[in-house]
Formats: C-alpha cells, structure tokens, sequence
C-alpha cells in the first residue's frame, strides 16, 4: 500500500487518477495536484467521495514540489505535468527521496527540441539518493519499449530493424484540434524527422518520408517518419539493432492546417510583440484550439499502436508485429477521457504500480525496456490495454 502523489490534472492525469483509484489495493491514499485547483476539483467529483485528495502546485517551483512530498509523505510521484516541468520535479524527487515516474521527456520551453541527456545526467544523483526514477511510462514511450525488450527476450536471438507505428483514427468533429498538449504536439510535429541507421541519426525534412501501413481493424493509413524521443534510448538497449524509425498517422485535413499555421508564422515559440505585448504565437495559439481534455465526449474511432521488429531466430529470419487497440468510446465510458489520454495514463499507473510492489526495483535512471517486460505485458491485458502480437513474413 502506498500514498502516490500525480501532479498534473489534463487529460492524462484525469486517466491517472481514475485508474489509481481502481487500483486502491495498491495505492491506499491519492492525491492529486496542479497549478489550478479548478481542473483538480473537476476531476475529483467524477470519483467515489473521499477516494482523491486535491491539492495545488507550481511544478516550475522545485521548493514548492518538495513541500508538496514532505507535506503529503509521497511514497512515489507520478509526473504528467508539460514535459517542460521534468527536471524540476525530479530534483524535488531527489531531495526528498521520493521514486519517481514520467510519461515524456524533458523539453526546454525556448528550444524545439526534446532528448533524455538532462535527464540521464541525475541518474548518479537519484543512485545516490536511493530511489529509482522511471523515464517514459506512457504509450509511446512506454508501452513501445516493453513491446520491444518483450519481443528481445522471447522471439529473438538478434532485432535488427523495428518501425514503431502509432494511428490515431479518432474523429473529434473539429476542424483542427489536437489530441494532446497542443505546444508539445504541434512542436514535435513539424519538427525535422529523424531517424537511426548503421550506428547514426538521419535527418529529414518534416513529412518527408511516408507509407501506407495497414493497421488491424482500422485499415490503411498514410503514416509519416517522425522522431519521437523512445528511439534514443532503444538504440542503446536492442542487441543488433541496425535500423529503427518512428511513424504516426495525420489526415490530411490536420496536414494542411498546421502547414497554414506554419506558413503565417502560428508555430513560432518566440516572443513577438503585438500591440505593445509580448506573446510567444504557438502559446496564443493553444489558447484558440480546443483543449485536449474536453475532446474525450466528442470523439469516436480507434488507436492501434505497436512495434514491428525484425530479426533472427537460431539463425532464421523473423519478423512479429505487436499492437494495441483501443477505442475512444470505451475509454471515455471508463475514465471520462479520449483514447490518446487513456493509452497514456494507463502505463503510467502500470509503472508505478511495478514500482511499488517492487517488480521493477533499483537505483538511478532507468528507460522502460531496461526492466522485465513480462511483468508490464501482464499488467496491460488486467489494466484496459489487451495487446496483439502476430507473426509476419520476412
């Protein structure tokens, strides 16, 4: 049993939230925490009286974070606040040794650019503090890494190539929305693709690379190379990776806005002055969209995401495709949440869930597929993320 504090209230932390309470024979006491205490208290009246205690943060402010712990005796702290907010949360983490769990990696608000350095530099810090610090427990990361240390350790000798593939196919009616942070989405979205090969990163232009994959009970979809932050850390921890790239699903409809916004100069993350302010467009430009958060009651359709890997067996070729599909309707039915929040919530519980009953256990920084995968995988088929795998030829 133990006391979890969530900081973070948007649509994973609702999701979150929801499946700690349903997990009360792990997480006796739940407390739930964000700069404002509005989306807190919203979410708290969706849940059984007494079973989610709310609080407010900064978690800008590492001191306040620490308070917070201290205040509430955290037995671990799950982090589903702007991937902005990782460093300063885990420093409050090691100061009051207090295990730690996120679902992305950290992102400088002034840079377009995301990767796990900062973060693997505290991995001596939290060793020396006695506590883990678990990297990306969402989806993707998250899920995608266990899919691939799964298929390492039973269907494999060697992985020499993985495509990781994320489809969306939920219709939210609006004309253009997005289905998370609308900064980190659109960021993350037009940014230049990347991928490894042969021991190196390879740059694209954005949306340069694509192909039609055909996702189970979704059907083809235009998919496009990406960089999506799970492949740095897997080409550390895949024995004979020589190639792995990343691909997600956009319509074309979504394509031809956020090109718009980008040609008229909406997706700039530095100050412009207008009228004598100073506003940053892609900040003005989230507070025009839709929140994320409300979408869940309007959208409709499934998710399917999975790893495709390819490789050898006691010297034959194979190649397993393992995916997950979850319909957006289910989801909203179950947690109050659309499919994009729920398949990255749900993992995060799993983590901590692993954590404190001490099947995944250790000092410092750690990536998901570093750890056993067989426990994860078991947890998603009892925790609302039943999982696909299939053979396919080479």
């Amino acid at each position: 049993m133990a006391t979890v504090l969530i900081i973070g209230a948007g649509g994973v932390g609702r999701v979150v939230a929801h499946k700690c309470v349903m997990n009360g024979s792990t997480f006796d006491r739940i407390i739930l925490a964000s700069r404002t205490l509005m989306r807190c208290e919203e979410i708290q009246s969706e849940l059984p009286k007494g079973s989610l205690e709310i609080a407010t943060v900064d978690a800008d402010n590492t001191q306040e974070v620490i308070d917070l712990i201290k205040r509430v005796k955290a037995d671990i702290l799950i982090n589903v606040a702007l991937p902005y907010q990782d460093l300063t949360i885990m420093d409050a983490c090691i100061a009051t040794n207090t295990p730690y769990l996120d679902t992305a990696n950290y992102e400088h608000p002034d840079v377009a650019k995301f990767e796990y350095k900062l973060q693997w530099e505290k991995d001596q810090a939290f060793k020396d503090a006695g506590i883990m610090g678990l990297l990306g427990s969402g989806f993707d990361p998250g899920a995608t890494n266990v899919f691939c240390a799964y298929a390492q350790k039973h269907y494999f000798d060697e992985i020499h190539t993985i495509d990781i593939l994320d489809c969306n196919a939920g219709d939210h009616g609006y004309a253009f929305a997005t289905n998370f942070n609308p900064e980190i989405n659109l960021r993350e979205v037009s940014a230049k693709g990347r991928y490894w090969e042969n021991g190196k990163w390879i740059e694209t232009e954005p949306m340069e690379i694509m192909q039609v994959w055909d996702y189970p009970e979704v059907g083809p979809k235009d998919s496009y190379l990406l960089y999506h932050e799970e492949m740095e850390s897997l080409v550390k921890h895949i024995k004979g990776l020589k190639r792995i790239r990343f691909f997600m699903t956009f319509g074309q409809s979504y394509l031809t806005h956020m090109k718009c916004l980008e040609n008229v100069g909406m997706l700039g993350i530095k100050e412009v002055e207008h009228k004598g302010m100073k506003i940053v467009p892609m900040e003005f430009l989230k507070t025009l969209l839709p929140d994320p958060a409300s979408l869940g009651p309007r959208t409709k359709g499934k998710t399917n995401i999975g790893i495709v890997a390819e490789g050898l067996k006691d010297g034959k070729k194979r190649k397993i495709y393992i995916y997950q599909i979850k319909d957006h309707e289910e989801c909203y039915a179950e947690v109050k949440a659309q499919g994009v929040s729920y398949t990255t919530g749900v993992p995060a519980v799993i983590g901590a869930k692993l954590m404190v009953e001490g099947k995944w256990s250790g000092k410092g920084v750690f990536n998901m597929e570093q750890l056993d995968p067989d426990f994860f995988m078991e947890e998603m088929n009892v925790q609302g993320l039943p999982w696909n795998i299939r053979e396919m030829e080479c």
